[in-house]
């Protein structure tokens, strides 16, 4: 058995937050149906390259994109712009347990699917529309995207190098706000259910990028509204902790510039990498000994850890840090992500077979359970391909309704 064996989700999102949230659904073994548009489906399946190629090494249609963001899912087409295919998603969500949207503020009451409507039919339904800013407020009725809502969210005035080393804002390299937004929404979903299981009762979920990039300041937002103080970028080094950032090390045998993390956690770690340093006086001068003495006077202690960690190579730095339990790490780019044996071992890479390409090999799901394991499903390779099923099997409808359904282009 899955965790979420016997829930229905009607997934009407596309591109990221709403895939990335019913993708985590699905992993933990709910039946979530995928409604795409007829002839075109999900953005994302032409968002590439890359592309998947097919067995004679030619681009088939599907994105890497696609790929990665809706295993274990199935496919239906559904014209939702017209009546007929309205009403078919109204007697589809009659069965469904969940609802998933992320079309713009009002489109979804113009096509009579809100949560106002479809709650008439199905009273314990579980509603989450995900937008860029929410149902409510001056900004509800703008579209809104990862990129921007990064920089509105304040993640980009932090993320950087600092303005006197020449640097200036900058995005994270995939979509944070998207993914932390769809993180939010499975685990709100996952709250109505259960709420819904004792009451009989759904409701609908507002969540917005937003929201949720102003959650994950952190300890920013708490650090600035408790101080009043705006942090700056900080490149790679932390805010409020020193020694943790990246540092140069001694050229690799090939000559070219080498790097390690360093991430002393506390006041013990640092005495040790002392230790492992050689420098034993730096972690009992008065002005490092305790971490908010080493904030105070970053200045003066990271110039000479940076000469420092450049004495040794990398291999030999990671080797006696991690020796001495000092937290630390390489800077790997994805293919060695990919081919380290940790990461194998912990099997976060899965191999499908898929029709068109034959072998398929997509990143897992990070979640370990002990009783209920993780569905391990491909991805549906092709637009629409449980049409059919979904209806035959949901719906109960016979051969000559679908036939009908195909010659009116609602699926």
């Amino acid at each position: 058995m899955n965790a979420l064996d016997g829930i229905r989700v009607l997934d009407l999102s596309r591109v990221l937050a709403g895939p990335w949230c019913t993708q985590t659904l699905a992993d933990l073994g709910a039946d979530v149906i995928k409604v795409e548009r007829p002839g075109s489906g999900d953005d994302t399946r032409g968002w590439g390259p890359p592309f998947l190629k097919d067995r004679a090494g030619a681009d088939t249609a599907e994105a890497a994109y696609y790929l990665g963001t809706n295993r274990n899912k199935r496919s239906i087409t559904c014209d939702i712009a017209r009546p007929e295919g309205q009403a078919l998603v109204r007697e589809l969500a009659r069965h469904c347990h969940v609802f998933v949207e992320n079309f713009k503020v009002g489109d979804m009451a113009r096509y009579g699917l809100d949560y106002a409507a479809l709650s008439k039919i199905n009273p314990a339904l579980v509603y989450c529309s995900i937008t860029g800013f929410g149902q409510t407020g001056p900004y509800s009725e703008r579209a809104g995207y990862d990129y921007a809502v990064q920089g509105m969210g304040g993640l980009m005035s932090i993320t950087g190098e600092r303005d006197d080393l020449g640097g200036g804002p900058q995005k994270v390299g995939v979509a944070v706000a998207d993914l932390f937004t769809g993180m939010y929404s499975t685990v709100a979903i996952l709250a109505a259910i259960r709420h819904a299981e004792r009451s009989g009762q759904g409701q609908h979920l507002d969540m917005a990028l937003l929201d949720a990039q102003v959650a994950m300041l952190a300890n920013l937002g708490a650090g600035y509204l408790v101080s009043g103080k705006v942090p700056g970028r900080a490149g790679n080094a932390h805010q409020n902790i020193v020694p943790y950032q990246v540092f140069e090390v001694a050229p690799a045998e090939d000559g070219h510039k080498d790097f390690i993390i360093l991430a002393v956690g506390n006041d013990g770690q640092y005495a040790k990498f002392c230790q492992v340093a050689g420098r034993p006086e730096l972690a009992t001068d008065p002005r490092f000994v305790k971490n908010q003495d080493r904030v105070r006077n970053r200045g003066e202690l990271v110039p000479v850890l940076e000469e420092v960690m450049k004495t040794r190579r990398k291999a030999d730095w990671l080797g006696a840090l991690e020796a001495a339990k000092v937290p630390c790490g390489a800077i790997n780019n994805l293919a060695e992500v990919f081919a380290d044996p940790h990461v194998q071992q912990r099997e976060m890479i899965h191999d499908w077979e898929h029709p068109l390409s034959g072998p398929l090999r997509l990143v897992s799901s990070p979640i370990k359970m002990s009783a209920t394991p993780v569905r391990t499903d491909a991805p549906p390779p092709l637009l629409g391909e449980h049409t059919e099923e979904i209806l035959r099997e949901v719906l109960g409808a016979n051969a000559e309704r679908i036939a009908q359904l195909k010659d009116q282009e609602i699926i």
